[in-house]
């Protein structure tokens, strides 16, 4: 299991019991940490662990909120440390495929912002909204427009990176109830307006957050997998 990914998937844990006021010392999220960690580190087929992942979070029901940002790092882990193991061309196989098709609704719009981290770690560049949109996502090719319509509300308020995080929050309440990127609005800017982080930051960006807990455990995640936990002194990262 790739270190900086068990480093996000404590912070999401423990993101979500901050954002959800659940006593940081709750032994169930060691235990559904311990238990999730178990999965990630399996040596299980990839739907396997995806069966793994569901029965855990099943046994541990309060943490059903986060379900599909634990798929995402699970994705996540696959690609980072599973799939080394396999063929070159294995994401280009049929079993690839049917697994794929498999899991099409799973996970989050989360998944894309970091499968982007992973490439700016990889390539030693600093994440930046611009790029990820233009560069990463390709919102301006006429080949996706797909992901230009999903994004477009991002793409129209990219200012809002220089703003304070209760402007990006009032921002969010305005979107339309129909925007696909609505639930992810608030913790991809915010991400992007201070990827460098300090502790401080965090706090602000809780108490104005328009859905603590899943907004709480996302931004953990996200900050987590680009820095690493050891960067930081913050209880929120510790199960």
């Amino acid at each position: 299991m790739d270190n900086s990914i068990k480093d996000a998937l404590a912070a999401t844990i423990a993101g979500f019991q901050q954002g959800a006021l659940v006593q940081a010392d709750d032994i169930s999220a060691k235990e559904i940490f311990e238990q999730l960690t178990t999965v990630f580190e399996s040596e299980e087929a990839f739907m396997d662990k995806v069966a793994m992942l569901d029965k855990c979070i099943d046994d541990f029901p309060k943490f059903d909120p986060i379900r599909e940002y634990l798929f995402d790092l699970l994705m996540i882990n696959f690609f980072a440390a599973d799939a080394l193991q396999l063929e070159e061309d294995y994401l280009e196989s049929e079993e690839w495929e049917a697994i794929e098709d498999q899991t099409i609704d799973r996970g989050t719009e989360m998944l894309n912002l970091l499968l982007y981290i992973k490439e700016c770690k990889e390539e030693g560049l600093d994440p930046d909204l611009d790029d990820y949109l233009k560069e990463f996502l390709l919102v301006e090719d006429d080949e996706f427009q797909d992901e230009h319509a999903i994004y477009e509300d991002i793409i129209a308020n990219q200012i809002l990176i220089d703003a304070p995080y209760s402007e990006i929050a009032r921002v969010q309440h305005t979107l339309n109830v129909q925007s696909e990127i609505k639930e992810w609005f608030y913790p991809i800017v915010s991400f992007f307006a201070s990827p460098a982080y300090k502790a401080e930051d965090f706090s602000e960006y809780l108490s104005s957050a328009p859905n603590k807990a899943l907004d709480a455990a996302t931004l953990a995640s996200l900050l987590a997998y680009y820095h690493g936990t050891d960067r930081f002194n913050h209880s929120f990262f510790n199960l």
